[in-house]
């Protein structure tokens, strides 16, 4: 991936427990403000890498306590970069379909909202595994022009 000139990068450790989503979101919404993002902008960043980060406690990691996840920003001309890393469980997002929104809210199976939600809040969403660095999941939200 190439970035043009950076403004800011940072990462920052957080335990893989619920508690620490609140810490993250304050992270991602200072690092999405000094990207030039709208409110609305950082609201959506910060709700597709809450769901993405409760996705790692739940589903890579089997539930809180049994890893961190190190989130990096970077800021540049364009917007805003978020680099989520964990090592648990690998899970790619792009596997999952988009789930069935045009049937009753009954119906609607639990599996995949979030990761449908996460694509409809940035503007890209990319996943890599590998043994030795374990899943990065990698969040883009541009600058409105």
């Amino acid at each position: 991936m190439l970035i043009g000139v950076v403004y800011r990068m940072e990462t920052v450790s957080f335990p893989g427990r619920f508690e620490s989503l609140p810490r993250v979101g304050a992270f991602i919404s200072q690092a999405a403000k000094s990207a030039g993002l709208s409110d609305k902008a950082v609201y959506a960043v910060q709700l597709a890498v809450d769901e993405a980060c409760s996705n790692i406690i739940d589903h890579a990691y089997g539930g809180e306590d049994r890893g961190v996840m190190l989130c990096s920003v970077i800021v540049d001309a364009k917007g805003l970069t978020v680099i989520l890393r964990d090592r648990g469980m690998p899970f790619n997002p792009q596997e999952i379909p988009d789930p069935q929104v045009d049937v009753p809210l009954e119906k609607l199976k639990p599996r995949g909202v979030g990761v449908f939600l996460m694509r409809k809040m940035v503007d890209e969403v990319r996943y890599e595994y590998s043994p030795e660095g374990g899943n990065v999941l990698t969040l883009i939200k541009r600058r409105e022009s």
